[in-house]
């Protein structure tokens, strides 16, 4: 409900009057949009434009991850849309930058779109330098996609919960250890920021990528993994893993018996999320046609039901939003990023 005066109050609480919202609460507005789409007559669907051409939508990964997969699913729906082919560009190098800075030096005629992950709100942070502003050189269209992270521990571990794994940290300080797909990956970013939440020193162990690591987990040589739910999920069911813990507040859908890592250490929400730009340039009525019709074929029932079978969940929030939550993430891994001293060439 929304007031002239008083406050806004969704899911995550009251936002008072004149206070920005917090990350959560952003992601709630959010939401809340999927249950109150705009109507084709109000400001978003203003704009007449519609691709002349096809439609290259980068992604700055490899094929077959999560975010390819994403990218296929909604290219998939705005080809249909747009009566205009919209195909996959992956430009994988450099932990994404390769392929962000191609978008971003682009054409900013609609036609040349990208979609990534935190990475585009982390790597200033990880480089000495890059090749583009992730600010100022792109125009946020939707926050589409967020999907949780698990904590997952070897089979043979004695923890069973995250207390049982924090209290065998702190029984044994600085012998425990964690794998990530490598330095600056969510997988790392996620396990600092759990040591630091629950007070207890591990080792970071970067791989070249999560499936390498994974099989260590397996094998018992590192302790445990911070992956996406929808990397680990076969696993988790074959009972070659177990999990402890989910990110987010939520539970997962997917994984119900799996209870937040928040319930242990209060306050604990994160995930991984998957965003779509367009090059900064680009006029604002295209920024908002291309925007409100990203969000519609996000809400498209059969690309909501992909997604959640990913372990996903779909936000489809409106370019404002995403350029608030981009500016909470830097703001959240920056912090972390620096006090932990991490930079990408240390991988």
């Amino acid at each position: 409900m929304i007031s002239g005066q008083g406050s806004m109050t969704t899911p995550c609480g009251s936002i008072p009057a004149n206070a920005p919202p917090t990350r959560r609460q952003t992601l709630a507005l959010a939401g809340a949009a999927l249950l109150f789409p705009a109507s084709a007559g109000g400001p978003a669907r203003a704009a007449s434009w519609r691709p002349t051409k096809s439609v290259r939508l980068v992604v700055p990964f490899a094929a077959g991850g999560a975010n390819d997969i994403i990218a296929r699913v909604l290219g998939e729906q705005l080809s249909a849309m747009w009566q205009q082919q919209v195909y996959i560009d992956n430009k994988p190098g450099a932990s994404s930058n390769i392929g962000s800075a191609d978008v971003a030096r682009s054409e900013p005629d609609g036609h040349h779109l990208l979609i990534t992950s935190s990475a585009i709100a982390v790597n200033r942070f990880l480089f000495e330098k890059l090749p583009f502003d992730p600010l100022a050189d792109f125009a946020p269209l939707s926050l589409a996609v967020v999907i949780p992270n698990v904590m997952v521990v070897p089979p043979s571990s004695s923890a069973r919960t995250v207390g049982d794994f924090i209290a065998l940290a702190k029984a044994k300080p600085g012998t425990l250890n964690f794998g990530s797909a490598g330095v600056g990956s969510s997988l790392h970013l996620i396990g600092e920021l759990f040591k630091r939440a629950a007070g207890i020193e591990m080792t970071h162990v970067p791989y070249r990528g999560a499936a390498p690591a994974m099989q260590d987990l397996m094998g018992g040589r590192i302790d445990v993994m911070f992956d996406t739910v929808t990397v680990s999920i076969s696993q988790i069911r074959g009972g070659t893993i177990r999990a402890i813990g989910v990110s987010t507040q939520e539970r997962v859908p997917t994984l119900p018996e799996v209870p937040p890592i928040g319930d242990t250490l209060t306050g604990f929400d994160v995930g991984s999320w998957f965003a779509l730009f367009m090059p900064g340039k680009a006029p604002p009525e295209i920024v908002a046609q291309v925007s409100a019709d990203v969000q519609a074929a996000l809400r498209q029932e059969k690309v909501k039901t992909r997604i959640e079978e990913l372990g996903g969940r779909v936000v489809a929030s409106t370019p404002e939003v995403l350029g608030r939550y981009m500016r909470e993430e830097m703001d959240r891994w920056g912090k972390l990023i620096r006090e932990a001293g991490i930079k990408a060439q240390d991988g």
